[in-house]
């Protein structure tokens, strides 16, 4: 199974400042990822044409499932998360993780009926500042909407902004959640055009097993957003090791 994760800075190229979504659906195609985790995904705004993009990026792949989340409103339309599936939901949750009067931020949380079972996926975006994203992560992992299900495995993805690498230990690893996008050195995200940080990540936890994970380099990865997509290619179940 397969997964990307990517924010698409709402179809606007970061390097020609042009708004493009097709080169978004082009570079989706070219991956076939069977979950599409996606940030800064517009609705209704101007400067991209007042397009529906959640709407025109799962239709172009007639997903089973297209679960949008906006976060930040403008005077006309917003932008957000969206998650997309080849396989149904089992149930679905959206938390804010805004912090006092910082930028509205969000989670996604979908039980996904997968060919090889049950898997809880979460579709994040945090914030700017460190302290803010430390208290990001404890509202995710205390919420009660997240507790639930904890027995099910689970992959925390999306842009976390975390530029040092810090998220993975304190609550990540108290819960038990294993990063594997790192070395830093190895999965550079933003800017597209010269990567230097590595913003966009997975977490796992449970039973289940990394096959590949790798940032998308191609030509048209580093014009069509100004961040780089993540895939992970993954199976449910125990490792043989």
């Amino acid at each position: 199974m397969r997964i990307l994760s990517y924010n698409i800075h709402k179809g606007i190229g970061g390097r020609d400042r042009l708004y493009r979504l097709q080169r978004i659906i082009d570079l989706l195609a070219h991956e076939q990822a069977d979950l599409v985790c996606l940030q800064e995904v517009v609705r209704g705004w101007r400067r991209a044409r007042y397009d529906d993009q959640p709407r025109l990026l799962g239709d172009a792949f007639h997903f089973a499932v297209q679960l949008y989340q906006m976060n930040v409103r403008y005077q006309e339309g917003g932008y957000g998360n969206l998650l997309l599936s080849r396989w149904p939901l089992v149930s679905k949750h959206h938390i804010s993780l805004r912090m006092g009067v910082k930028k509205p931020r969000g989670a996604q949380i979908a039980v996904i009926r997968t060919p090889e079972g049950p898997l809880r996926l979460v579709n994040w975006h945090l914030g700017l500042a460190e302290k803010e994203r430390w208290w990001q992560v404890d509202r995710l992992l205390g919420h009660a909407l997240f507790r639930e299900g904890g027995e099910l495995p689970t992959l925390l993805a999306g842009d976390t902004n975390d530029w040092r690498n810090n998220l993975a230990a304190g609550s990540l690893a108290e819960h038990d959640f294993r990063h594997v996008t790192h070395p830093i050195s190895r999965f550079r995200t933003f800017p597209a055009t010269v990567p230097m940080g590595s913003l966009d990540k997975f977490y796992y936890r449970g039973q289940l097993r990394v096959k590949r994970v790798h940032v998308v380099r191609s030509k048209l990865a580093r014009v069509a957003s100004d961040h780089l997509p993540v895939v992970l290619d993954f199976r449910l179940g125990r490792s043989s090791a």
